[in-house]
């Protein structure tokens, strides 16, 4: 078994790395935590945290390998390392924030919670994001690394730390999960297939 070796980088070296390979990856790991916890909010402090991980955790990055693989394993890590914390803390609110709402003149009820950036809607459609939404997240992690992102099974296998057998299978059941989904809208909309 392989050992790996923690390189010191100088911090030059560091800058450069960040600069030059974890920088430009910014918009895509946006994109992706955005996806996985449906909040500008969330994504923004998920993307924060990864960057923040990826600089203290620079020397073990080797230089010239897909830096966009390692910040999203990061980026997955930390939001599946939030999700179980959250979930057993109990619910917070803020009074303030409540009461200010409640005394807004233009307060009209709940807003839906379904609501999605314009951005995602334009690049995937309303009916392809709501029914991706609905997916379990092992899912949806392996539909948007594979179909949005671009990341060949061994990159999603490694991002995830599941085998690559894993992928195929959960990347075969989320599309048929979409396809079953969408196959009343492709329909309405006219478009006809063999297999719908």
């Amino acid at each position: 078994m392989e050992q790996d070796v923690i390189h010191r980088y100088t911090e030059l070296e560091k800058h450069d790395i960040f600069q030059s390979e974890f920088l430009p990856e910014l918009r895509a790991l946006y994109n992706f935590g955005y996806r996985l916890t449906l909040d500008e909010d969330d994504a923004r402090d998920l993307v924060q945290d990864t960057y923040l991980k990826a600089f203290r955790f620079i020397d073990s990055f080797k230089k010239g390998t897909n830096a966009k693989a390692w910040l999203f394993r990061i980026l997955k890590n930390g939001f599946i390392n939030e999700y179980r914390k959250k979930k057993k803390e109990p619910v917070k609110v803020d009074y303030q924030d409540v009461e200010n709402t409640y005394n807004a003149e233009e307060y009209v009820g709940p807003l839906n919670a379904e609501l999605r950036v314009e951005a995602i809607q334009e690049e995937l459609g309303d009916e392809i994001s709501n029914a991706l939404n609905t997916l379990e997240d092992e899912f949806k992690s392996v539909i948007l690394l594979c179909d949005v992102e671009g990341f060949k099974y061994e990159e999603i296998a490694e991002i995830l730390d599941i085998p690559v057998g894993t992928v195929r299978s959960r990347l075969h059941r989320a599309r048929h999960m979409l396809k079953l989904k969408l196959t009343r809208y492709a329909q309405e909309m006219g478009i006809k297939s063999a297999d719908v």
